[in-house]
């Protein structure tokens, strides 16, 4: 497209060259990772920096940006779907860099967390019109295999995001200069989208904003049992993983006393999420999104029982912990990906204000959960792998509730 901001895409018909368009999605999701996990070896910094004494309450940078996150989707989704993906999305981007700037500055702890929440509320514009930027061009299993693509790329954000936040530490950078750094990478990606990403939504596809028709659209996703049990299902393992998110710096610090492996241990755990992703990528066409998202789940929580156990029973070391938390991260992958094609799988019509509402739940509740899973920390794992357990087995009863006992389907 040679000018975007004359152009739409056709329906079903991605408006850049799939590379293109993949690379892009990923990098627009990748700014709610970039938010979050850059700033993991930093806690310590910030909290002797800002006065804050109880090392859980540092948490609450990680928890702050959650909330922003999960209760500006519900606006982003009837906004994109009334005046289009691009304009709202770029706005967002705009957003983000200027709170990043805000809490670059910030000169006590309460200010820091307004500025996060702020930073959350901007990144969720990124996530909510991304997912229907991908629902507009792609439906059913090629969705899931973009979205799996995506996931690919976007999880290099978390292996490499924490090191970079390392290395600004190490050079005797502090901890203002991540967030500087966390605000050009916002405006890098502000660029790219307004230089080359047209308009995915048709003008005749507008949809009003009047409550009414809002409310009735949200009705729609909520009477759809796919829509509402694969977004529950996916609230539940986010959980876990914000749990994991929240308070894997302490666990580095206080259990293993191997502050200096965090970057390297959370490189390798994430790097299996994208190994998942891309194993995705490769089968999901031919196996189907519930036979793989279904075994991935039971995998999960299989690990996750093993995981305790050698937690309780004191056998726990910093190698038990990477390998086993990488293989959960991995079965994370392969099922979230799928989860979230097959909840937003029959909502193309409202593809931004379905998106907005799944997003909104598994955030908000994800964060509630990882909130409580990070201030049970105890000085061990054993909270942490109590969470993924239950938050496991949890999304299996509501799964197989969903497909009323019928998983493990190929189709």
């Amino acid at each position: 497209m040679n000018a975007p901001h004359l152009s739409t895409a056709a329906a079903g018909q991605a408006p850049l060259r799939f590379a293109e368009f993949v690379a892009l999605a990923a990098a627009l999701m990748a700014l709610t990772a970039i938010g979050i996990d850059s700033m993991l070896p930093a806690l310590p910094a910030i909290g002797t920096s800002l006065g804050v004494e109880s090392a859980n309450h540092r948490q609450f940078v990680i928890t702050a940006f959650l909330i922003g996150f999960g209760t500006a989707q519900l606006l982003y989704g009837p906004l994109s779907d009334r005046f289009g993906r691009r304009p709202v999305l770029m706005i967002a981007l705009a957003t983000y860099v200027l709170t990043s700037a805000v809490a670059a500055i910030a000169g006590s702890f309460t200010l820091l967390l307004v500025a996060r929440v702020a930073m959350g509320t901007a990144a969720a514009g990124s996530r909510v019109i991304t997912v229907a930027l991908v629902r507009d061009c792609y439906a059913g299993r090629a969705m899931a295999r973009v979205m799996s693509l995506v996931f690919i790329i976007f999880m290099a954000a978390p292996i490499f995001a924490p090191t970079l936040g390392q290395i600004v530490l190490a050079a005797g950078g502090s901890w203002r200069t991540i967030f500087w750094g966390i605000g050009g990478v916002g405006g890098l990606v502000l660029l790219w989208f307004t230089a080359r990403m047209p308009e995915t939504l048709a003008a005749d596809a507008r949809q009003s904003l009047v409550p009414a028709r809002v409310l009735a659209d949200y009705g729609v996703m909520l009477r759809d049992r796919a829509a509402v049990g694969y977004t529950i299902a996916t609230a539940l393992l986010s959980g876990a993983l914000f749990g994991f998110i929240g308070s894997v710096q302490q666990v580095m610090a206080d259990v293993f006393h191997r502050p200096e492996l965090l970057t390297t241990i959370f490189a390798g755990v994430a790097g299996t999420m994208a190994v998942g992703s891309f194993l995705n990528a490769r089968i999901v066409m031919r196996l189907g999104m519930r036979m793989i998202s279904h075994t991935a789940v039971s995998l999960l929580t299989l690990i996750a029982g093993l995981h305790l156990a050698v937690a309780v029973l004191g056998l726990e070391t910093l190698w038990s912990f990477a390998a086993l938390q990488a293989l959960m991260m991995a079965c994370f992958g392969l099922a979230t990906s799928n989860f979230s094609a097959m909840a937003m799988e029959k909502m193309g019509a409202i593809a931004g204000t379905a998106s907005s509402l799944q997003g909104f739940v598994t955030t908000i509740v994800g964060a509630l959960i990882g909130a409580a899973i990070g201030q049970a920390f105890d000085g061990t794992t054993i909270p942490l792998y109590s969470g993924f357990l239950l938050m496991g087995a949890l999304s299996l009863v509501v799964v197989a509730v969903t497909e009323r006992g019928r998983m493990f389907r190929p189709s």
